[in-house]
């Protein structure tokens, strides 16, 4: 399978690179970490220009209505079969990512052809593609989900650490696909660079799941397209992937766990910002509500009629 233009390496010749848990499905449209802490432990830099930073206040949302059809049970199992769970994957010394952020310097690369900066999380790095944004999902405590908005869907990256003896992605993905499946979604397994990607499909539009294993760790990151942008934004999610570097550490955290998050400081002062501003408006909103309340009780009494 043939690959997709990939950031040159500076000083390089010109020559192009290539020729969880149920729990971890709760919505077709929102992916959710096992542990993402809050609030960052400390701010990071970046050369990420996020001055179209949007909010997501935190919303119940009821779910999206499913396509309530049934594929053919035999046609599943033998493309389930047939599919290459996972693709043999260099994130070292391969030619493209994601790769191995603590073996594998940054600085290297030339991403100017697909990029106008950087998104520094900590544990990920990722070039992010022009004319997209960075959306953070705000929940009640803070921060929750941090999503790449582009021309055609939502791209929303998450790495968790793994063990060094694989088989994570495979496990993770037939879970994923099964509480999918519980909610009356149609699912099926597709073949991508990497190996297996799960695609659901619903009224409101495609999910794509893509899973990447490295050294002890696993790059999963979830494409959301309306219909008929659902290939743009898969072939879109793949290059950002590819361009994506991940940091492990030496810190010890558990198979399955998610690795922590650092926002850019600009970033992070943004929603700091973003949050008084909430907290003001939910106080002016309960101030209200009181005074209305205090009205109603100092109200005079109806006078009885007079005969």
């Amino acid at each position: 399978m043939a690959l997709w233009p990939f950031g040159k390496k500076k000083n390089s010749d010109s020559a192009e690179y290539g020729n969880y848990r149920r729990r971890e499905w709760e919505d077709p449209f929102v992916s959710r970490p096992a542990e993402a802490p809050a609030t960052p432990t400390r701010p990071r830099a970046s050369s990420g220009d996020f001055h179209d930073v949007q909010y997501m206040n935190p919303v119940k949302d009821k779910g999206s209505t499913i396509v309530q059809t049934t594929p053919d049970p035999e046609q599943v199992k033998e493309a389930e079969e047939a599919a290459v769970v996972q693709r043999e994957h260099d994130a070292v010394n391969g030619k493209t990512g994601p790769f191995d952020g603590d073996n594998v310097d940054i600085n290297d690369f030339d991403f100017s052809d697909f990029s106008a900066g950087l998104l520094n999380l900590g544990s990920i790095q990722l070039a992010l593609p022009k004319n997209s944004q960075v959306q953070v999902e705000m929940g009640e405590q803070g921060p929750r989900m941090l999503h790449v908005i582009t021309e055609f869907g939502r791209v929303t990256p998450v790495a968790f650490a793994a063990p060094n003896s694989g088989g994570m992605w495979e496990e993770s993905s037939d879970e994923i696909a099964e509480g999918m499946r519980a909610e009356g979604m149609p699912v099926e397994y597709e073949e991508g660079p990497w190996g297996r990607e799960v695609v659901g499909t619903g009224d409101n539009g495609i999910i794509r799941i893509i899973g990447v294993q490295g050294p002890r760790w696993l790059y999963r990151v979830t494409l959301a397209a309306p219909h008929g942008k659902e290939d743009r934004l898969a072939d879109l999610g793949r290059e950002i992937i590819a361009r994506s570097f991940i940091y492990r550490g030496n810190t010890p955290v558990l198979a399955g766990n998610s690795l922590p998050v650092e926002l850019p400081a600009q970033l992070a002062l943004q929603i700091q910002q973003a949050m008084q501003q909430q907290q003001l408006r939910q106080q002016n909103q309960q101030n209200q509500q009181n005074q209305q309340g205090q009205g109603e009780q100092t109200g005079q009494p109806d006078q009885p009629e007079q005969q």
